[in-house]
């Protein structure tokens, strides 16, 4: 019978080998290095072996108490190797097993991968990971989130049970769980008060911070995405992602690709003369690359979601005044009260058309239009930034 200083000693061969113990149980040294027990048995009349874990992470006293279990399975008449496979297929779908795979499939920008990751490494896991995905129960889940609402985070709670029900759509789609217990959550939680992204709509606030921008001192790209987010007044996310070949300067056109919008649809940006500028300026510092704005640490990632926050706070804006998110704010308020169309400010703020064969239709027909209006916008603000006499809008475009 083995010792444990006959193992600790084993050397490895060219070839595997086997230090047996006795009644079928033995020790396989892979020429590697590794360790593996194994177990040999009859079942039915033929001649199996199945695996008991890896040495020293199982030792021999083990080893032997998993060689037991597995004869005493065999005298009841089960099959040891069709219990093995049965653990592997509920280890294949645990909630972290299937989370995991649905996230590989997703197309998410890196910022929302790492906060996607973040809440299922750090709020999920621990706790529901290896629980079988047909197995969890509202409770189950509802206990997760009653102690992130416990540290005052409702908003993300909220957040979370969005991330277990899409993981839980993915397991009814894939066969692997029949309902998604989430539904049975809703008024389960502290709602969460909407609140408005602060903004600056005030004329005169608006040409100050013109002007504080245009002072504004940093890395090319941070000040590049600071002076073109209030004239472009696209989503923080889109802006930050955005890349070279989505760009057509002799156009001045920016085509956002489906993928990186909210609505999951392209977008088309309209280039006034300034954004072209700006743009065109940020070339020699970073069009060799794929990202407009990269993150100083590295050229494959894009600047943080914090980096255009930080810089307003750089400037004297705080959180409370003004966030990279606000410049939509400011846009649509601004240029609904200089008279422009509703239906235009609405497609170049690319919110949902609830019609699809409208949308398309209004998007295609509203272009001239929504190029008229970019161009006017960036000579609005401008003006403000100039501090002059407000030429209004309207009569710019």
């Amino acid at each position: 019978m083995l010792t444990e200083p006959r193992i600790r000693s084993a050397k490895p061969h060219e070839k595997p080998y086997k230090l047996p113990d006795g009644e079928g149980l033995c020790l396989l040294i892979t020429p590697a290095g590794g360790r593996l027990w194994r177990l040999r048995y009859r079942y039915r009349g033929r001649e199996s072996m199945v695996g008991l874990g890896q040495y020293p992470e199982v030792s021999l006293k083990m080893a032997r108490g998993r060689a037991r279990d597995t004869r005493r399975l065999l005298a009841e008449g089960g099959d040891p190797a069709a219990v093995k496979r049965a653990e592997r297929g509920a280890q294949a779908d645990t909630f972290e097993a299937i989370a995991r795979e649905w996230l590989d499939k997703q197309h998410f920008e890196a910022a929302t991968f790492e906060k996607a990751e973040w809440t299922f490494r750090d709020l999920l896991f621990p706790f529901i990971g290896s629980k079988p995905v047909r197995d969890l129960t509202a409770p189950d889940i509802l206990d997760v989130l009653r102690r992130i609402e416990a540290r005052g985070k409702h908003e993300t709670a909220h957040r979370t049970r969005q991330r277990v029900s899409q993981v839980m759509r993915y397991a009814i789609a894939s066969g692997r769980a029949k309902s998604d217990p989430t539904r049975d959550l809703r008024g389960a939680l502290t709602p969460v008060e909407k609140r408005n992204h602060p903004a600056i709509t005030d004329p005169a606030r608006v040409g100050e911070l013109m002007r504080a921008i245009d002072g504004y001192i940093g890395d090319p790209a941070t000040v590049a995405a600071l002076k073109l987010a209030p004239l472009l007044f696209v989503r923080p996310g889109e802006l930050r992602g955005a890349e070279w070949r989505e760009f057509d300067l002799e156009a001045a056109e920016w085509r956002i690709p489906a993928e990186r919008m909210k609505m999951r649809e392209q977008h088309l940006v309209p280039l006034s003369r300034q954004a072209t500028e700006i743009v065109r300026e940020l070339q020699p510092h970073t069009g060799h690359g794929r990202y407009l704005f990269p993150s100083l640490r590295t050229r494959e990632r894009t600047i943080s979601e914090n980096t255009l926050g930080a810089a307003l706070r750089r400037l004297g804006y705080s959180k409370d005044e003004m966030t990279a998110h606000g410049f939509r704010s400011t846009a649509s308020t601004l240029l609904n009260e200089q008279g422009f169309s509703p239906d235009v400010i609405e497609l170049q703020l690319a919110h949902a058309e609830r019609d699809e064969v409208r949308g398309a239709y209004n998007k295609a027909k509203k272009l001239p239009e929504r190029r008229k209006m970019m161009q006017a916008w960036s000579d609005y603000l401008d003006s403000l930034k100039a501090g002059g006499k407000v030429v209004p809008l309207k009569r710019r475009a």
